[in-house]
């Protein structure tokens, strides 16, 4: 076995294997809440997660709930490189950053790419619009390199936003996306990052992974072209995907806690999705955990009961795989919240869920695009 690890990690320091750091930095509900912003705030800016899955509009993709956004990466764009804050997102193909067109209040205290700075930067006639559940972004699509950890990725098409309205993209740490699933969801048809790294032989397997951590620690990554064998000791579980547009796999049996199937009673379907921090639930399962697990209706409980509370278990491929409450329990300036949001959103296999950053933070996950499969393994 220590042979095995050896050569794993050997394998893992030679060629075409790149790992990009993410830091943790505090979510804009935090920073709200903290002010007395965020009632007020959630009032002005209603949000429909569900809408960024199923969207109304072809044009359309809509985002992930950034109020719980906490992970994120630098990359940068353009000759010589300019650099931007991104979510990793595997929720979305896209990948767009503010541009110096843009003039609306959420442009102006981010990083905005200037095309005029870079000697490789191509420009085009073709524009993008992104709607969101909380506003959109509208801008034109360019070619530039785009260099992520050591990957210089030529010819990449991507987004210059030219008008962000309103005022929620103003407060958010990022200042922009790296859509990292399939193709077929991409706005405008544009090529994702991820496919033109495969395509231009930049990484030595067609897949990556992604390790979150746990109470603010660092070393959160994702590793583009290879597994990490140090995550993996308790084996990997792979989950076949469902659908190849976003990392969409099937749950059978139940979803249960404390031993008591409480959904998914003939399947359903979960999307994961690492731009979504919370687990989001259909709207009816929501009102069965939040009465199971003692909250209120806004999802608040007891930190002190939190610690006694069961965990969420869910069952994939034949596998039991467990969310204790250490991990869906969020706690800030002594209130606890539990981590699960409700949506609504029935699919032609059942039930749509989204394994979110809550989930994650347990597993190592991995995405495979040369098999079209989903693996987790269980963090010690």
């Amino acid at each position: 076995m220590k042979l095995l690890l050896l050569l794993a990690l050997v394998a893992l320091a030679q060629g075409l294997v790149y790992r990009i750091p993410l830091r943790r930095v505090k979510s804009l509900r935090q920073t709200l809440r903290e002010e007395g912003l965020l009632e007020t705030y959630l009032k002005q800016h209603p949000y429909n997660l569900a809408a960024k899955y199923f969207p109304t509009r072809i044009s359309a993709e809509p985002l992930q709930n950034y109020l719980d956004n906490e992970y994120f990466g630098t990359i940068s764009i353009g000759t010589p490189a300019q650099e931007f804050t991104v979510v990793f997102d595997t929720g979305s193909s896209n990948l767009w950053v503010p541009s110096v067109y843009c003039s609306s209040p959420a442009c102006t205290n981010h990083n905005r790419f200037n095309p005029a700075d870079s000697s490789t930067f191509v420009s085009t006639n073709e524009s993008l619009y992104i709607a969101y559940g909380t506003g959109s972004m509208s801008g034109v699509l360019g070619y530039d390199t785009v260099t992520v950890a050591d990957i210089k990725v030529i010819n990449q098409i991507f987004g210059l936003a030219e008008t962000e309205p309103g005022a929620f993209f103003y407060y958010t740490p990022f200042d922009g996306i790296l859509g990292l699933a399939f193709p077929s969801i991409a706005s405008s048809g544009a090529t994702p990052v991820f496919d033109n790294m495969m395509m231009q032989d930049l990484v030595a397997k067609d897949l990556f992974s992604v390790y979150l951590s746990k109470d603010g620690q660092s070393g959160s990554f994702v590793l583009f072209g290879a597994i990490d064998p140090f995550y993996t000791t308790n084996g990997i579980t792979w989950i076949p995907l469902s659908a190849e547009t976003y990392w969409q796999i099937t749950m059978e049996r139940y979803v249960s806690i404390g031993g008591e199937g409480i959904a998914c009673a003939f399947g359903c379907q979960a999307i994961v999705d690492t731009g979504t921090s919370l687990l989001a639930v259909p709207d009816r399962v929501l009102n069965i955990i939040l009465g199971i697990l003692g909250a209120s209706s806004s999802g608040e409980i007891s930190c002190k009961a939190a610690s006694r509370l069961p965990s969420v278990v869910f069952h994939i491929n034949g596998k039991a795989f467990p969310v204790p409450p250490s991990a869906y329990v969020m706690e800030s300036n002594g209130y606890c919240t539990l981590g699960f949001q409700g949506m609504d959103v029935p699919t032609e296999s059942g039930e749509l869920w989204i394994l979110g950053d809550v989930f994650i933070r347990e597993y190592y996950v991995i995405f495979n695009r040369a098999k079209n499969m989903v693996g987790l393994s269980r963090l010690p």
